[in-house]
């Protein structure tokens, strides 16, 4: 009895030994991290797959800004961008366009013109448009402006100094400078400023000093007035404006 107890010991540590060896040797399911997303795949793995972001829907090669001056060029009333899945937003683009050259800009109160009779000094002045949008001249007195473009002011000046003054006159009309713009809102230093040519709404925002810290910074008011009437259009800051236009940037609410 003795005997068969001490040689079951030794047989038993060996059974042991090996099935113990065998677990070992045995190769388990060992967790990857799927391939391609690099630092992210233990995340994948703890978390579930990583997913790209939806493509943001390009209107021209611009977005919103770029299809906003296409409805300008246009002289379209209005322009609705919305991208995928996301709530609709409508940004609407004032009628009329940006004054890009003197030749089809439409003249209104508060410009002011070089108007040039060629062998008449006495008529080679700079005239301002006053409210009711006509200039005074000497000889014809007071000739409408408000809506032409100069070429038109300028042929309507002709007409008038050939109907008795002058036997053939030659007239130029030059925009000296432009009637202001307005700004409003939360910006450092709301008030009024002197248009410059192709200027944006972001420009606008810069010659008042830039944003107030309480500024909605992605969109503004933009208040439009032209011969087909006034319009207020919510517009993002590369938007092109026009002299006379009003700019207002509302306060965040967070």
């Amino acid at each position: 009895m003795p005997v068969a107890r001490a040689l079951r010991l030794p047989i038993t540590a060996v059974v042991a030994a090996l099935a113990l060896s065998g677990c070992m040797s045995t190769s388990g399911p060992v967790a990857m991290g799927p391939q391609g997303l690099g630092p992210q795949g233990v995340d994948a793995v703890t978390y579930g797959p990583a997913y790209a972001s939806a493509p943001v829907a390009d209107a021209g090669g611009g977005g919103a800004i770029s299809a906003l001056r296409s409805a300008f060029a246009s002289a379209s009333p209005g322009y609705g961008y919305a991208a995928p899945g996301a709530a609709p937003v409508v940004y609407a683009a004032a009628p009329g366009g940006p004054a890009g050259y003197d030749n089809s800009y439409h003249l209104g109160p508060g410009d002011k013109l070089r108007v040039v009779v060629y062998g008449q000094e006495g008529l080679t002045n700079s005239y301002a448009i006053d409210a009711a949008g006509s200039i005074t001249m000497p000889l014809i007195g007071s000739v409408p402006a408000r809506g032409r473009t100069p070429a038109g002011l300028a042929g309507e000046i002709s007409a008038r100094l050939r109907n008795g003054f002058i036997r053939d006159p030659s007239v130029a009309v030059e925009i000296e400078s432009y009637r202001p713009f307005f700004i409003l809102g939360e910006v450092q230093a709301p008030g009024q400023y002197p248009y410059v040519p192709n200027m944006t709404v972001e420009s606008a925002v810069a010659i008042a000093g830039g944003f107030s810290p309480r500024a909605k910074r992605d969109q503004v008011t933009l208040t439009h007035t032209d011969a087909s009437g006034s319009g207020r259009f919510v517009v993002p800051l590369g938007t092109p404006m026009s002299p006379g236009d009003t700019v207002f940037v509302g306060e965040r609410w967070f």
